[in-house]
């Protein structure tokens, strides 16, 4: 049996290793970038890990597969990456977040009040997910400024968010939990009128 060391010591001293074998800081925009999928992936194995919709749940699986392919992709440096020949974020993938979307926004009311994280904790759960995958996104967007990446895993990791939340709103509406609406009278103040 081979045993791998997880304690490399190689980080000590700020510096990884990209998996084209380059070293960079480990507060680049790639290492944050494949980081922040890193993070938004444990978040939805958190989702899986509650007790969930069985198209929550359906939906979510394979998702987790593809953001391992996400953070695979950026984990190679520009010139690594062109040599991609398989495991690649493609179109096809990101057409299935859309499916997705659509299928559950039609069994959903339409908007009417800007909705807060909150209701069911599997719902809040989403809501957390949706935010580390903004972020994840922005960061990507910011490095894609800096060196040109696929496409593909900007848009996706964009639908991923509206995914999100479309299926936080899922889970409160079919557990029959009330959605969480902004309201200002829960600011505390009055509205200026004396």
């Amino acid at each position: 049996m081979r045993i791998t060391r997880v304690t490399t010591r190689t980080g000590d001293q700020g510096q990884t290793r990209l998996a084209g074998g380059q070293m960079v800081s480990k507060a680049s925009l790639r290492v944050r970038a494949y980081g922040e999928i890193d993070e938004l992936n444990a978040f939805i194995g958190l989702i899986l890990a509650d007790d969930i919709l069985d198209e929550t749940r359906e939906i979510l699986t394979p998702v987790q597969h593809q953001l391992f392919v996400v953070g695979g992709e950026l984990a190679f440096a520009q010139e690594d990456g062109k040599n991609l020949q398989s495991d690649r974020v493609s179109q096809m993938d990101v057409e299935v977040l859309e499916q997705g979307v659509e299928r559950i926004n039609a069994t959903l009311d339409p908007l009417k009040e800007f909705v807060l994280p909150g209701g069911r904790r599997s719902a809040a759960l989403c809501h957390v997910a949706r935010t580390v995958c903004r972020r994840a996104e922005r960061t990507i967007v910011a490095l894609n400024e800096q060196e040109a990446l696929n496409p593909e895993v900007i848009r996706f990791v964009n639908r991923l968010s509206d995914l999100l939340f479309v299926i936080s709103r899922a889970e409160n509406v079919r557990h029959g939990v009330a959605e969480v609406n902004w309201s200002r009278k829960h600011l505390g103040h009055d509205d200026g009128m004396a």
